[in-house]
């Protein structure tokens, strides 16, 4: 480092692993070496190939969800320990037993489906006692890997299929049997194999295979380097390269906790060599790791669920989210600005950033893939064949530089990690079926839609902001994904019968849904980026949650008139630029309120001021823009004022 920056010292050896493991259940599982690892690692391979093949040539659907299933299970009981004193570093017998009957139970739709069809559904009495065995081993499935909150949500779930009838009022159905619900839950395409369960056993998987390729080529180093290069220079400059990589990084994965570990282990330390307090500085790195889970074009898994969901394309749905995605990391990027220049914070020195062109030069040419991949979605090709091209291309052109080139150890390690980190989002879009199954075996979505209009008196802003609570509360304690399914499942229908466009209802659904990770008390993100700062996580949070603030604002808006969401409804540009501008210069007026600082620190009134001007702004419509640009202007004038009256003062004193 520079000699004007501290030398690194011993606390910034940081545990990365171990911070995330302590606050992401999915990244608790086994190390294994030996004869298990090899096991392990080849049922890892396996299932990666697999979904490769089925991609060219696509299996029936129920048969494709119950391999992808089947896989994930075996992978889930032999590297996830049953609990705190089960072995770590090796399955025990009961793993390998619920391994083995995962296979036989979930492999059994795959051998017998066809018999079970030709009997029109008619189940003989040994299928119920295997139904149940699947039902069991998912729910345990699910607990090692994701934690308690999800299996505690599919039981209440599936408690009221069976005792809907001691249930009050609207909420009050026949109840049914045991059978009945195992016959709907496991088979029938309306539960466990539905459609939640088929997003991950193609699209999602897919893209998550090719995040694992494309980190295989370095392509993070190249973002971290591009990043640096970009803004390391500027005021507060590693804060800077913390929104701008956590942004890139976003954009292929859509991990809240995996982008806050893998960019957060590199600016982190940074910004708090330049003088950023650690609180801050996790904050940053954790609102910005929540925000790729907005970005296009990963997104999660959620938004290739809203394209099955809506029967739309999926290019559709990148389109839309954009612009909100760009206004959040905007009022990120300059809360970060104002905060550096109101605390002097500079930037880093030249001769201590890499050089673009270099990075670029080195291993520029692994954005192709990337690039291959948005412009197959935005041309209607299907998420499998953009996913499977993106995939083909990185390893292609790996091949073009050294520093790229993936070997054939890399190419088994890029398969076997994919496979891995797919085991958390399938074990979530398989329970969460059981949400989706209760609800269409008991009308609960009708009913709890119904609940939400007649609540909400018909007043759309209301029945957004009981939605608004509804995705927060689920959000904290269930992964984003399952979140936007369970309240998609009840709330969307709704909004969309009192005039909210379906895609912008479902988006308005997964924005909270992600925000969730963000806000106190459970919020992954900052929670991890605190481990790794070693700084107070309830502070981090709450800094974090601020800094946030534009993406539980932009969504209302959006909902109520989608001018932001890009190709949905009628389109006039003169109206969509206005309103983009309008909505980009209010972000900023909302930065400045927040941060107390413009030209220079404001004071309550000013911020409130700029607070009123910012959401004026964000408004759709002339009038409201109109006016928010005014009160912006009249503070601007105001703040300059006062900077050059202060400024002649010490002139005069000094």
């Amino acid at each position: 480092m520079s000699k004007d920056l501290p030398k690194p010292d011993a606390s910034d050896a940081i545990p990365v692993e171990e911070v995330i493991r302590k606050h992401d259940a999915e990244s608790r599982f086994r190390k294994l070496t030996g004869t298990v690892g090899v096991i392990a690692a080849t049922t890892a391979i396996s299932l990666s190939l697999f979904q490769l093949y089925t991609a060219l040539r696509p299996l029936e659907s129920i048969k494709q969800r119950a391999v992808h299933l089947t896989f994930i299970l075996v992978l889930a009981f032999l590297l996830y320990p049953a609990g705190g004193r089960a072995p770590k570093k090796r399955p025990s017998l009961l793993d390998w037993v619920l391994a083995a009957a995962s296979a036989g139970s979930v492999g059994y739709i795959y051998l017998f489906w066809n018999s079970v069809v030709e009997r029109n559904g008619w189940l003989l009495p040994y299928e119920y006692f295997i139904g149940a065995i699947g039902i069991l081993l998912v729910l345990e499935a699910a607990r090692r890997v994701l934690g308690k909150e999800l299996l505690i949500m599919a039981v209440i779930f599936l408690g009221y299929a069976y005792f809907g009838k001691y249930f009050p009022g609207v909420f009050q159905h026949r109840g049914y049997t045991v059978a009945r619900i195992i016959e709907h839950m496991y088979f029938t395409t309306e539960g466990l194999f539905g459609i939640t369960l088929g997003v991950s056993a193609t699209y999602m998987f897919l893209f998550i295979l090719m995040g694992s390729f494309l980190s295989g080529t370095g392509l993070t180093q190249l973002i971290n380097d591009s990043a640096m290069a970009l803004a390391g220079r500027s005021p507060g400059g590693p804060a800077k390269v913390a929104v701008l990589a956590t942004g890139a990084m976003g954009m292929l994965n859509g991990s809240a906790v995996a982008n806050a570990a893998s960019t957060g282990a590199f600016t982190i330390p940074l910004m708090k060599r330049v003088g950023y307090r650690p609180e801050f500085a996790a904050a940053v790195e954790g609102s910005g790791s929540v925000g790729g889970q907005i970005m296009p074009p990963v997104m999660g898994a959620a938004a290739f669920l809203i394209a099955e969901f809506l029967r739309v394309d999926y290019g559709r749905i990148v389109l839309a989210a954009f612009i909100p995605a760009v206004l959040y990391y905007l009022s990120v990027w300059m809360m970060v600005h104002f905060e550096a220049i109101k605390t002097g914070l500079k930037g880093l020195p030249a001769d201590q950033l890499p050089n673009l062109w270099t990075a670029l030069r080195e291993r520029g040419h692994m954005l192709i893939p990337v690039i291959l991949m948005v412009y197959l979605l935005l041309a209607n090709y299907t998420p499998m064949v953009a996913g499977l091209a993106a995939i083909i291309a990185t390893v292609i052109f790996s091949w073009l530089r050294p520093q790229t080139r993936m070997s054939f150890h890399g190419l088994l390690k890029a398969l076997e990690d994919g496979a891995r980190g797919a085991v958390g989002v399938a074990i979530a879009t398989a329970v969460v079926g059981f949400v989706v199954g209760t609800a269409s075996l008991t009308s609960l979505g009708l009913n709890l839609g119904n609940s939400i209009v007649k609540l909400s008196g018909n007043n759309i802003y209301l029945a957004l902001f009981l939605t608004m609570i509804t995705s927060i509360i689920v959000g904290t304690g269930v992964p984003t994904t399952a979140t936007y399914i369970i309240v998609a499942t009840v709330a969307a229908p709704a909004l969309t019968r009192m005039g909210i466009p379906p895609l912008a209802a479902h988006l308005f659904v997964f924005y909270y849904g992600a925000m969730a990770d963000v806000t106190p008390p459970t919020a992954l993100a900052p929670y991890t980026a605190a481990g790794i700062a070693r700084s107070d996580p309830a502070k981090t949070t709450w800094i974090a949650w601020k800094l946030s603030l534009a993406g539980f604002i932009v969504p209302f808006y959006f909902a109520v008139s989608p001018v932001l969401l890009l190709g949905v409804g009628q389109f006039h540009w003169m109206t969509t630029v206005i309103g983009v501008v309008t909505a980009l210069i209010g972000t900023v007026a909302l930065a400045c309120s927040l941060q107390g600082y413009m030209f220079r620190k404001a004071g309550m009134v000013e911020r409130g001021f700029l607070l009123l001007a910012s959401l004026l702004l964000i408004s759709p419509g002339l009038g409201a823009s109109g006016a928010g640009l005014a009160i912006m202007a009249a503070v601007g004038a105001w703040q300059k004022f006062g900077l050059r009256k202060s400024v002649r003062a010490e002139i005069e004193q000094g």
